[in-house]
């Protein structure tokens, strides 16, 4: 029991749990507690910080879910054995957009079997409606409306990823322009799924808060384009979010030349200027798609389609050329993780932690603002192509990835920058090690941001 004599509760506007939590990981990190080794009981922790039993319980929780240690019953909680610290000299990757891994052993093991009880009774083996049970769709739909998009049961579509929940979109519009309008950088999967389906994405000027109302007017018009293509919140790769009067107004050119809106919400987690969305506005001028991707795990790759109801049956029979539909087992294992509150756990957790690891680019990078200053899962860099392509070449032969300038553009668009998904190192020091060695480049003579 020494080891839990020496322990303290670090001070901090933290709740109290969260700060129980970091102190144990302090311990567990110096070696007080070993690979292997029991944690004290709960009492006992409980006694020598002078807490509530509840408030350990919650502490060890947030370590089972970041995969420090591991709940048996009857035998007490044990201490994991853990990855080896990143080499000095690994690669710094900074070019996918995924959430650092936040989802314990325990939470998805605990899904995983309910998922599994739940998938064996399924009928035909399995073989069931191509966009999800009644009670797969009812369990997403509540998990949608609570968080960001009132929807009905009837009313969504389950995909696999918001990637196949854009393409669907698209393929379903074809037929009514043979262009998309969206901003003059955007998310490269829009990008291939636009070109696998022979479409051409038209460059629209952008401001602080998104495309500029006058601008996508004018592209529409000269184009007789029929569908707009835009990520509101954290925009990628630019980073802005769009207000509600920005949105509106983007609605109403919208329904003066006859288009949908695709609005892809996937960031919709880091919204800072409240809930409304496209959706809200125009019901049934916007198809709405998001996933469990960015907001819980790649891992569970569901994807949420709200289309206009006329527009459901012929999305999903596409579907069912395309891929049958979202794997049951997976669309069971989504449900479970909402239903047993994993998803709302880890969906406040990553809101945190991209906020610590906003500010820490910020202050490592010397960026005077950020266009989501309560935190975003990436940032763009604003500078010429050719600096972009030049800071690209040499952070890649310092060992870091950027994406490509290039990977985000969209047609001869002059919109110029770097993306970096600061979410993506698993750790902060490597993301600190990563954002330090960029520095250097910036700060060089040959890469002036400009």
């Amino acid at each position: 029991m020494t080891a839990v004599k020496t322990l303290l509760l670090p001070d901090g506007d933290q709740a109290l749990h969260e700060r129980l939590a970091t102190a144990l990981v302090v311990a567990i990190d110096d070696g007080a507690f070993k690979p292997g080794e029991r944690l004290p009981t709960h009492r006992r922790l409980a006694e020598r910080f002078g807490v509530s039993i509840g408030t350990v319980t919650r502490a060890v929780d947030t370590l089972s879910d970041r995969g420090l240690v591991r709940g048996e019953i009857g035998r007490g909680t044990f201490v994991l054995e853990r990855a080896a610290p990143s080499d000095a000299n690994d690669i710094v990757d900074l070019t996918i957009n995924a959430p650092p891994p936040l989802l314990g052993y325990e939470a998805l093991a605990e899904a995983a079997e309910i998922a599994t009880r739940r998938a064996l009774r399924l009928g035909n083996g399995g073989y069931v409606d191509h966009s999800g049970t009644d009670t797969q769709r009812g369990v997403i739909a509540a998990w949608l409306t609570g968080t960001r998009q009132t929807a009905m049961t009837d009313e969504i579509v389950l995909t696999n990823g918001a990637q196949q929940g854009i393409h669907l979109a698209f393929a379903a519009l074809k037929d009514r322009s043979a262009t998309i309008a969206t901003e003059g950088a955007t998310f490269p999967g829009a990008i291939s799924a636009a070109a696998n389906l022979g479409l051409a994405m038209l460059p629209v000027l952008t401001d602080a808060e998104g495309m500029m109302p006058d601008a996508l007017d004018a592209v529409l018009a000269a184009n007789q384009c029929k569908i707009i293509y835009t990520t509101p919140v954290c925009q990628n790769p630019l980073g802005f979010e769009t207000g509600p009067e920005r949105r509106r107004a983007i609605s109403a050119v919208a329904a003066k030349n006859g288009a949908v809106i695709v609005e892809d919400d996937i960031y919709g987690l880091y919204a800072a200027k409240g809930r409304l969305t496209y959706k809200d506005i125009a019901p049934e001028g916007t198809i709405f798609v998001t996933s469990l991707s960015k907001s819980l795990t790649p891992l569970v790759r569901l994807g949420v389609m709200v289309p206009p109801r006329p527009m459901r049956a012929g999305i999903i029979k596409r579907m069912r050329a395309e891929s049958w539909g979202l794997p049951p087992f997976v669309a069971e294992l989504s449900a479970a993780l909402i239903e047993t509150g994993a998803a709302t756990h880890v969906e406040g957790q990553l809101r945190d932690e991209a906020l610590v690891r906003q500010l820490m680019a910020q202050q490592i990078l010397n960026l005077a603002s950020l266009p989501m200053p309560k935190g975003a899962p990436h940032i763009w860099l604003p500078m010429s192509p050719l600096a972009a392509e030049r800071l690209a070449r040499r952070a890649s032969e310092a060992k870091v990835r950027i994406t490509p300038p290039g990977a985000t553009q969209v047609g001869a668009s002059s919109v110029g920058g770097v993306r970096l998904c600061i979410m993506a190192p698993p750790t902060r020091s490597g993301l600190e090690r990563g954002l330090t060695i960029l520095a250097g480049l910036l700060g060089s003579e040959e890469d002036v941001i400009v």
